[in-house]
């Protein structure tokens, strides 16, 4: 063999001198390695641990377990049989450990090297070989009990999220347009990430989470995240003081700031602390064998910031039937904690149950509530969520008896472009109500928004759900390309080509006002519907065309009113002009009115079929030319009346 001048060869063989494993040499290339056909000898490295001394033993076992805790420590995983992570690092072990305790084994069953055949010893490892496998069956068992499709499971899974049915108008309030949150998260993101410009001596030092929570505080939907530390260096800096404050966005108003701390109160247990305080690390370490979900970031009615970790159960098997039992509740500044099953929770928290988790939980009552087998073959009466943008779980948010409700659509089995229902979830305690009504899913809803300013290339949020005259309506916000809110729409759910469009929630509150008044509801999103009831002769015609939507405005001799007739609903008021006498009903507005149904309709079309003006009718009997008169929308017998 040629000499090798490696200088790795020398290391290699100074490493492994005395030691038959094999010849050390170098390949072609010169890169040294061991050959183990030749000479290798695992029994020999047995023997050598094997004559080590009980000192030794001790110290490698004491670093072994040094390096285990501090591994523990940084990883932090939960000691719990349900835990996911716990069986991923328990199955290649197991493995391992058979292996190694049949090898043993056959050993001593035979003999080789220089163990002597001892069945005592055999008998000793082919025992601890049935523990691995006894693991490896667990888990396996415990799988299977998990699975939906195991007998039984699938009644289980579909009771896991009790919901209930009610009825739309009764039980959502009539929108209050001074509480509806017109942007989304991510404008939220964007207008409070701006606010860090306004705090000089702060914004070298701290960012903001993009954690931005949506909690109610003081009965208005706000989001809220806290600041962070910028980088490790800045954290060696503050560490002391804490951060010093978080950013709160409001929903409604757009109004973004960041809430300054008391110098003694600074938020000391966050995500962005390395080391004991982070915040996933002490809670976990606090409470070994929980299982904490995704956790938000709120704060009570005095402001004062604190961490919510939901503890993750799961009700089937090992990992099937997931669910929230209790809330660990972290005081951001202290670090004190409060362990609290769900009931227990207080009304300020607003978070306990992660939207995803919601989702999943009705979805799987939608799919296993008429069994497994029906899920995939028959699906009947199967039903899912609706999908939202980019292939993400389609939901929102809206504020109901001062917690947040989690909304999202309710299709069928084949995702058509209709939905069945919406579903609406308390996030505190998982209250479940799902609402009967027929019309377009929120992705169809946008398109028809989006359609209305296509020259401009708006983008449409995910919709809000509201109640206006007691109709189920998709709100929205339209953005720019830069994530700009630049106007606002409104969607009919069950007439979705009913869509007003405007700058402000005002302006396009009106336009929708007006066509549902069309179509035969009320604008009025007060007390009772009011309708009114005018006629007379006609002094200007005007026609307009707003966001799309042609319009006609009439105005009547010795009245100040402008009326608004929308069209195509209204079609029949192209038939009258100046000096037409005309009769119908209209809701009450300004600047302009919005008519709901033309009374002499029928005269109307008549004339115009003829070209005689003579068609358009005489007044009705007992309304003088002029005259108003207006009625409460009640049973019949039970109107009144009254002069104008």
């Amino acid at each position: 063999m040629a000499r090798n001048d490696n200088p790795l060869d020398s290391f290699f063989q100074q490493i492994f001198a005395g030691v038959p494993l094999g010849d050390v040499r170098s390949d072609d290339a010169g890169i040294p390695h061991v050959d183990f056909s030749q000479t290798a000898n695992v029994s020999d490295i047995k023997d050598r641990f094997a004559a080590m001394s009980r000192r030794s033993l001790v110290g490698i076992a004491a670093v072994a377990l040094i390096v285990l805790g501090c591994a523990y420590w940084w990883f932090h995983p939960a000691l719990n049989i349900h835990n996911p992570d716990i069986w991923a690092l328990l199955f290649p072990l197991a493995i391992a450990l058979f292996v190694l305790f049949r090898s043993a084994r056959a050993t001593y069953e035979k003999g080789g090297g220089s163990h002597e055949p001892s069945p005592s010893k055999a008998k000793l490892f082919k025992g601890l070989a049935l523990i691995p496998l006894v693991v490896l069956a667990a888990g396996i068992v415990g799988w299977l009990l998990s699975a939906s499709f195991f007998p039984g499971n699938a009644k289980k899974f579909a009771s896991i999220l009790p919901t209930e049915e009610y009825e739309f108008a009764e039980d959502i309030a009539q929108v209050n347009y001074d509480e509806i949150p017109v942007i989304d998260r991510d404008s939220a993101v964007l207008l409070g990430n701006r606010t860090m410009g306004s705090i000089s001596d702060l914004v070298s030092q701290f960012e903001i989470s993009p954690i931005y929570s949506q909690i109610n505080y003081n009965d208005r939907p706000v989001r809220v995240s806290p600041l962070v530390y910028a980088d490790l260096f800045k954290w060696l800096q503050n560490r002391g003081t804490g951060i010093p404050a978080y950013a709160i966005v409001d929903m409604t108003t757009q109004d973004a700031q960041v809430v300054r701390l008391d110098e003694d109160k600074g938020i000391k247990y966050s995500e962005s602390e390395p080391l004991a305080r982070n915040i996933d690390r002490y809670v976990q370490l606090k409470y070994p064998t929980y299982m904490f979900g995704e956790k938000s970031f709120e704060i009570d009615d005095e402001g004062n910031p604190w961490w919510i970790c939901p503890v993750r159960t799961f009700t089937l098997g090992l990992f099937g039937g997931e669910t929230v039992s209790r809330a660990v509740l972290v005081n951001a500044v202290t670090g004190e904690t409060q362990d609290l099953a769900v009931d227990e929770v207080p009304g300020w928290v607003d978070r306990v149950y992660p939207s995803d988790l919601l989702i999943r939980q009705y979805n799987w009552r939608g799919a296993y509530s008429n069994g497994w087998f029906n899920s995939w073959l028959g699906q009947n009466g199967v039903v899912q969520t609706t999908p939202g943008i980019n292939g993400a779980a389609g939901y929102n948010y809206i504020a109901k008896d001062d917690d947040v409700w989690l909304y999202t659509g309710v299709t069928s089995a084949t995702g058509d472009n209709s939905i069945i229902g919406f579903v609406l979830i308390n996030q505190r305690t998982a209250e479940s109500h799902f609402y009967s009504v027929a019309g377009a899913t929120e992705e169809s809803a946008m398109s028809s928004a989006e359609g209305q300013v296509q020259n401009l290339r708006y983008a449409a949020t995910f919709p809000l759900l509201i109640n206006v005259s007691d109709r189920p309506t998709y709100f929205m916000a339209l953005k720019d390309g830069a994530g700009l809110v630049k106007k606002y729409a409104m969607v009919d759910i069950e007439r979705y080509q009913n869509v007003a469009v405007g700058d402000t929630v005002a302006e396009t509150q009106k336009t929708y006002e007006s066509l549902i008044a069309a179509d035969g509801g009320s604008a009025d999103s007060g007390a009772p519907a009011k309708t009114f009831e005018a006629s007379g002769t006609i002094a200007t015609v005007a026609q307009a065309v707003i966001e799309g939507n042609s319009h006609f405005y009439v105005t009547l001799e010795g009245d100040d009113h402008i009326y608004d007739f929308p069209l195509p609903a209204l079609v029949q008021v192209v038939g009258y002009g100046v000096g037409d006498h005309i009769s119908f009903s209209y809701v009450e507005g300004s600047p302009t009115s919005p008519v709901s149904e033309i009374a002499d309709a029928k005269l109307a079309a008549s004339a115009s079929a003829s070209g005689g003006s003579e068609g358009a009718g005489a007044p009705a009997s007992g309304a003088a030319s002029g005259s108003v008169s207006a009625s409460e929308n009640e049973p019949a017998g039970g109107a009144t009346s009254a002069s104008a």
